[in-house]
């Protein structure tokens, strides 16, 4: 197990509730959205990105076993 899940192992929902009210007190309810988008639109990058790469991988095993 890396720190990171046994961090968020830890966290129950009341620790989430804790840190979603404190993003909302530094950011605003105007900001919240547009980050949120910005947030929303590098996972989606980050997924394409992974996608392309596992489609890289299989083209190279491809070419590996000719």
């Amino acid at each position: 197990m890396n720190t990171l899940t046994i961090f968020l192992g830890m966290v129950g929902p009341w620790q989430w509730i804790i840190i979603g009210l404190a993003i909302l007190l530094l950011f605003g309810g105007k900001k919240l959205p547009e980050l949120m988008k910005g947030l929303g639109g590098g996972i989606k990058e980050f997924k394409k990105a992974a996608q392309e790469d596992d489609e890289d991988e299989k083209k190279d095993e491809k070419i590996d076993k000719k």
